[in-house]
């Protein structure tokens, strides 16, 4: 009989093989990648559920959609799960499938690595291909960005996805094991492919706001961790506490804003979106050398963040030997 709670109960092993995956090695190739596995089955069901007619009404594509937004999820957690446990006779095989799908649901060297090839063009003044590599980061149309706004809009994202792409998955995993990191992902996939997207905007809003509920905790802990990084590197905390204050509100999104505002306030930077929002002051000027400074925060911030989770999955297991 498959034992699937002991199977993909939180790890320190499987947590520092796959960190350790992320950092040496990085993405896996696309083929195997689960994530893209995840995306491809989203856009088969969205095919599938597009052909109700726009006629048909909010109401019947809210319902659709919520169904989308717990089928893929759901399917993806069970899947995941019962393939580990189905290896629990081959012990290190087991180690090594979690540590590979824990991976897939998080991307740190990725993101310092995105981040990373819009400096260097910015750097060597190729505007055109800095928009291009923004691309990699968000989905922002980049067009008619100037350096500046492409430093902006790098540093955001940065903040942004250490939330979305790095604390969040690991935070979920330290309390809901494997099962809890790939359902968070396929969430924030769901959100990144359908959420309230074109003429089927109805279909996709189930999915924005499950994924807005689920990173409301790790959206204000990224913040702080930003926060403890800074003053680590030696950054403004006193002014990154303020901003955070001040403008983590001024975001459509509950979430994005956090992570953006303590950033913006740590490097005393001003990150706008048009006449969206603005966060943080104009003290300095945005530069290149600005990316590396948001990057080193993010990384520090985000090794923090695996290193609560490591703690949590500790006391968890110390208190399982007391039980």
């Amino acid at each position: 009989m498959i034992d699937l709670a002991s199977a993909t109960e939180p790890s320190l092993s499987v947590l520092a093989l796959a960190l350790a995956i992320d950092l040496l090695l990085g993405e896996l190739p696309a083929r195997v990648h689960p994530v893209v596995w995840i995306g491809r089955s989203i856009a088969l069901l969205e095919r599938a559920i597009s052909r109700i007619s726009p006629r048909s009404g909010p109401r019947v594509q809210l319902c659709a959609g919520a169904l989308l937004a717990l089928l893929v999820p759901c399917a993806w957690a069970v899947l995941a799960g019962y393939g580990v446990a189905a290896l629990a006779p081959w012990p290190w095989l087991a180690l090594l499938v979690s540590a590979l799908l824990l991976k897939s649901a998080f991307a740190l060297r990725a993101l310092g690595q995105a981040a990373g090839l819009v400096r260097a063009a910015l750097a060597a003044g190729r505007i055109p291909d800095a928009r291009l590599a923004l691309r990699n980061l968000c989905s922002r149309d980049a067009g008619q960005l100037d350096a500046p706004s492409l430093v902006a809009a790098t540093v955001e994202s940065v903040a942004e996805n250490t939330s979305d792409s790095v604390i969040a998955p690991l935070c979920y995993y330290a309390l809901f094991g494997l099962p809890g990191a790939i359902f968070y992902r396929a969430v924030n996939t769901l959100d990144a492919m359908v959420g309230y997207r074109g003429r089927y905007e109805y279909l996709g809003k189930a999915s924005a706001r499950l994924d807005d509920a689920l990173n409301l905790v790790p959206a204000r802990l990224t913040a702080a961790l930003l926060l403890a990084a800074g003053a680590l590197t030696r950054q403004r905390v006193a002014r990154g506490l303020l901003v955070l204050r001040r403008d983590a509100a001024r975001t459509a999104s509950p979430n994005a804003g956090r992570p953006m505002a303590a950033m913006a306030g740590l490097l005393g930077v001003q990150l706008s979106k048009g006449a969206e929002y603005q966060l943080g002051d104009p003290e300095r000027a945005l530069e290149p050398h600005t990316i590396d400074e948001a990057w080193r925060v993010a990384a520090l911030g985000a090794l923090l963040g695996a290193l609560i989770c490591a703690l949590l999955i500790a006391a968890r297991l110390v208190g399982a030997r007391h039980a």
